[in-house]
């Protein structure tokens, strides 16, 4: 149902960004195509470049991909766009564990912490 009326956002809307977007991190989520995800949220990236959330996604499909560098550098980009992100802070911060960066993991987890008190 979701993945239907996103593709018809997107039929109807060729230029939304945040529609492709969606779609991908839908997929990438759930570790689903992420091959098409991937190109979908590249497509937003195309229309929308600086976008935390769209950087997010597209961090989160390389990290499902096995792509650890390549997300870490997206996701450290996302999180200076929008540092105060609860969302973008913990998948940095599980990409760092997956890292082995533990230290760093802990860091970006306790932000959140200390934002939801």
């Amino acid at each position: 149902m979701l993945e239907a009326s996103l593709r018809k956002l997107i039929e109807a809307k060729p230029d939304h960004a945040h529609a492709y977007n969606a779609l991908g991190y839908t997929l990438a989520d759930r570790n689903m195509r992420l091959p098409e995800a991937q190109r979908l949220i590249q497509k937003a990236l195309e229309l929308s470049p600086d976008d935390a959330h769209i950087l997010d996604s597209m961090g989160w499909v390389l990290f499902r991909q096995g792509d650890i560098a390549g997300a870490i550098q997206l996701l450290e980009r996302a999180v200076e766009l929008q540092p105060q992100d609860a969302v973008i802070n913990s998948h940095l911060g599980d990409i760092y564990w997956a890292a082995g960066r533990k230290r760093e993991a802990q860091f970006q987890w306790q932000r959140n912490r200390k934002r939801d008190c």
